[in-house]
């Protein structure tokens, strides 16, 4: 079993975490229970899974998790990419 919080990629997915939260504060207030409260799941899904995985026995079964992990990060690009599109976000990398 593994420590999550000494994995340099779990600080990173948390330091994202929080940004997203700071950037949909600014969202559209119909925007609450649909888009915004999908990226934040999307978000809070990569760490989750990252530390999850750690949980686990086995190497195959983090590798899974890290999948996991590595789908949500593709949701959250899309969605990212969308409120781009919408003009709710300025920048997107």
């Amino acid at each position: 079993m593994k420590d999550f919080r000494e994995l340099k990629v779990w600080e990173r997915a948390h330091g994202l975490v929080l940004a997203i939260y700071k950037a949909t504060e600014a969202f559209p207030r119909q925007e609450l229970y649909s888009l915004t409260n999908q990226i934040q799941r999307a978000a809070v899904s990569i760490p989750a899974n990252i530390a999850e995985g750690c949980g686990m026995s086995g190497d195959a079964d983090f590798g899974r998790y890290l999948q996991i992990a590595m789908g949500s990060s593709s949701e959250l690009e899309y969605l990212l990419l969308l409120t781009h599109d919408l003009n709710y976000l300025n920048n997107v990398v």
